[in-house]
């Protein structure tokens, strides 16, 4: 039997704190009759509310710098640099700043990422000595502007929530209008009910069961999560959302991320729940939402029916890996 033979991939890390770079070692299986030519990629490691992201400055070529397998890898939190997805910033296209794209951590390419776009927008105006400015940003979903605060958060402009049944997608059948709100759904042996929003990606928000309405300490996530993300009545898979009202201005989230399982927080959903609380009479237009890894504020405006996220998002570290 031929020996796997291990090449190491250096990975010098700067990190946020200001300590001395870390030299890191990345283990990674190579053939012994097959040598492969690495390419160094830098990247930089931003996190929003403990939703991690290894970010690309992809912006000189059309071609993404990273492949979906290599993603993978360098996702893996024991034998990479570890995140919930890779996020690429693009050359613009069109009258925008630069354009999005991300992969997921089991190397799937979601159409937007809340929390990731705030990275983003970070990541880029450091990269070019930017201020607080606002920045057009193409996405598989459509145009984002995010809005880069003096206190350092970032407010991204969401734009309009979807909430067509077909569009989203989910066979569920609609309850109000064509809109899925607190529609029943049989799953792991109770009713529960389900109100679907897309923000360019599909969320499930679920408030309550056939029990009344949801306490987080009775939901096991692990066990619920993926039966939800992979029920046949969601066509491309769904994020899903389980939701405790503290009252109606706040409210407090499990999440399960399609493609990437139980995370610390995500901002589509963040706004998708509050959209949903708004159509289910259940919390204000502008609401806390309190997620695994902190807060985000999501106001769901009347004046242009748009969403607006607010949150933080905060460098890391930065390294150059192999691929």
């Amino acid at each position: 039997m031929t020996p796997t033979l291990l090449s190491g991939t250096f990975c010098r890390l700067h990190h946020a704190s200001n300590m001395r770079p870390a030299l890191m070692k990345l283990a990674q299986p190579r053939s012994a009759k097959t040598t492969c030519q690495a390419t160094a990629v830098e990247f930089t490691k931003y996190q929003g509310l403990g939703n991690d992201f290894i970010l690309v400055d992809n912006r000189h070529q059309d071609e993404l710098l990273v492949s979906a397998e290599a993603a993978v890898k360098l996702c893996d939190r024991n034998f990479g640099i570890g995140g919930d997805g890779v996020i690429f910033a693009l050359p613009a296209k069109g009258d925008v700043d630069y354009t999005m794209r991300i992969y997921n951590s089991d190397g799937s390419e979601p159409e937007m990422c809340g929390n990731g776009i705030r990275c983003l927008a970070r990541f880029v105006a450091e990269k070019d000595n930017q201020g607080p400015r606002q920045y057009k940003v193409l996405t598989g979903a459509g145009l984002i502007q995010p809005d880069l605060l003096e206190d350092g958060q970032v407010c991204v402009d969401m734009g309009e929530p979807i909430l067509q049944a077909d569009r989203i997608p989910t066979t569920l059948t609609p309850t109000q209008g064509s809109t899925v709100v607190q529609a029943p759904l049989q799953l792991a042996g109770q009713e529960w009910l389900v109100s679907c929003v897309s923000m360019g990606n599909p969320h499930a928000v679920v408030f309550g069961n056939s029990n009344g309405n949801l306490q987080l300490s009775d939901i096991d996530i692990r066990a619920l999560g993926p039966q939800f993300e992979t029920n046949s009545v969601f066509p491309k898979k769904t994020n899903t959302h389980f939701v405790q009202i503290l009252d109606e201005g706040h409210v407090k989230v499990s999440v399960w991320e399609r493609g990437a399982g139980q995370t610390l927080a995500c901002g589509t959903g963040a706004c998708a729940i509050v959209v949903a609380g708004v159509l289910e009479g259940k919390t204000d237009r502008k609401c806390r939402v309190d997620l695994p890894g902190g807060p985000l504020v999501i106001e769901w405006r009347e004046s242009d029916n748009h969403v607006y996220m607010t949150g933080p998002a905060e460098l890391a570290f930065r390294g150059v890996t192999e691929v």
